[in-house]
């Protein structure tokens, strides 16, 4: 089988991108005739300019072939198509103890990933464009798999099996039992997420990774910001002449996002779930001072109305001004592991909204840091309804400490396998920061209270932890509440003295 270019394909994407018959794009498949009773797949050819993230120049042009998996059947051409990828904890958990302890990393990208293992099951698909049988008619051919190819939609899991078994069998590596993507060979520890690793310890997952001279790391997605301001017009090519007023804070401090059902839809001006995703990815790679703009925007995805477009314009005028900014990875060897949560009770309240149950839920949010490092934030409703001020800074408590408990698993199991972390307790510690003094007391105190009998053990889950001492419960003025963004828009003072604390800027 070979590329048929008899005919003048000059302008045809395959040659354009040198899409070619050789054993790294077509060893993947064998030419047979139709069985009976097969499903046959479509062909897809994939084209792709792959540019470098901190140029965006392009570097080559890139055409690989894929099966069309949606028409894939589960229970007849697989059966589960789950796959684990690491989560940002563990990837900022490791660059932060990169920074604090000075480690060496190496980024590894697979070439090819997915075809290296070998495909499960019988997989007959088209023949693509572009090429032709030696002999007789491509039509009255198909392609049987022996290979993993991108695009059915189990791949993502037989190349994650098949990867962790060459590292644990053949290379020697031990599999985390806190994160199934987390490996660790004698001092050496690897984070895998899909076809991208990072070894021990600068491009990664499309955020920019830069180590500095004084050993801090910066990281910064300033390429998805300029997708995000062209998708949203805010582009200097289309304002040519025209200066793009740039906002100081992610949104208005002074209005708060309804449903505002008697407003007017938004125009479609912009793709408004597009914009919102890459957002998102923005928010949870480098930019927790979005993260409670993305998520009130994310709320009224479903219809949103004119207020909705605004408020993401808002947000593009922000990103616009600050286009170079990240997150800093600073470290204060002399704290270790801190989170810092607050809540806003019903916060979202709205008379004109009165028998909504949402406007009644409170909001919480919190960040977690290793040796002042920001390793996960998050700003969220809250799933129940809380009768007090107390019950909803209570309920934030319980859920951060949801995710911080196994990062304190995660860096224990890195201290038994002997890895170098400086500190001289034998297990981590961790200093939550809580500024209501009920919450505080009850998570202190465990006594029987009337007022508060009727939260549940979920929301308790973490005593334990307290009653050993591995956990500290502390108090801390409003003022310093690091997490006090998270919960409700705030005004360019408050948004820059808290910035220069998380984000180190």
């Amino acid at each position: 089988m070979y590329p048929h270019d008899e005919d003048p394909m000059l302008q045809d994407p395959l040659m354009a991108y040198k899409a070619t018959a050789d054993k790294d794009t077509m060893y993947v498949h064998q030419a047979m005739k139709q069985p009976e009773k097969s499903t046959i797949l479509p062909a897809v050819w994939q084209m792709k300019r792959k540019r470098d993230i901190r140029t965006q120049e392009i570097k080559k042009h890139k055409a690989r072939l894929n099966i069309d998996g949606f028409r894939m059947i589960q229970g007849v051409h697989y059966e589960q198509n789950y796959a684990p990828v690491a989560s940002w904890n563990s990837i900022r958990t490791m660059l932060a103890m990169t920074a604090v302890h000075e480690w060496h990393t190496k980024q590894l990208d697979y070439v090819l990933a997915f075809p290296q293992a070998p495909s499960k099951g019988r997989l007959y698909m088209k023949i693509p464009r572009g090429f032709q049988i030696d002999q007789g008619k491509s039509e009255d051919y198909l392609l049987e798999l022996k290979k993993n190819l991108y695009g059915t939609k189990n791949a993502g899991r037989i190349w994650n099996q098949y990867l962790t078994d060459k590292l644990v069998k053949e290379v020697g590596f031990t599999q985390s039992e806190v994160e199934e993507c987390v490996f660790y060979k004698g001092k050496t520890m690897c984070v895998l997420y899909t076809d991208d690793s990072i070894i021990a310890g600068q491009d990664f997952l499309g955020v920019n990774i830069d180590r500095k001279d004084d050993g801090s790391i910066h990281l910064t997605q300033p390429h998805l910001i300029d997708q995000i301001i062209k998708d949203l017009g805010l582009d200097d090519e289309k304002n040519k002449g025209h200066v793009v007023k740039t906002k100081e804070t992610p949104a208005s401090s002074s209005k708060l996002l309804t449903k505002h059902t008697d407003s007017p839809e938004f125009d479609n001006q912009f793709t408004y779930r597009s914009v919102l995703g890459k957002c998102n990815y923005l928010e949870k790679g480098s930019r927790s001072d979005i993260a409670y703009i993305v998520y009130q925007c994310a709320r009224f995805s479903s219809n949103p109305k004119k207020e909705h477009g605004e408020a993401l314009k808002w947000l593009g005028r922000y990103l616009k001004g600050t286009r170079d900014k990240g997150t800093i990875i600073r470290p204060n060897q002399k704290q270790e592991l801190e989170v810092y949560v607050d809540a806003s009770f019903a916060g979202d309240w709205h008379p004109e909204y009165g028998q909504d149950e949402d406007t009644a839920r409170s909001r919480h949010g919190y960040i977690i840091q290793y040796s002042n490092c920001p390793i996960l934030w998050k700003s969220s409703l809250q799933g129940e309804i809380t009768l007090s001020s107390t019950e909803s800074e209570y309920t934030g408590l319980s859920y951060a400490l949801r995710d911080a408990i196994p990062i304190m698993q995660l860096i224990d199991e890195m201290k038994q396998y002997s890895f170098p972390i400086k500190s001289a307790e034998a297990k981590v510690h961790c200093r939550v920061f809580e500024d209501n003094s009920g919450a505080l007391e009850m998570a202190s105190l465990h006594k029987y209270r009337p007022r508060t009998k009727h939260i549940c053990t979920k929301l308790h889950h973490f005593r334990l932890y307290v009653t050993s001492k591995r956990i500290s419960i502390h108090p801390i003025k409003t003022d310093y509440q690091r997490a006090d963004y998270l919960t409700k828009p705030v005004n360019d003072t408050v948004l820059k003295r808290l910035g220069k604390l998380v984000m180190g800027w």
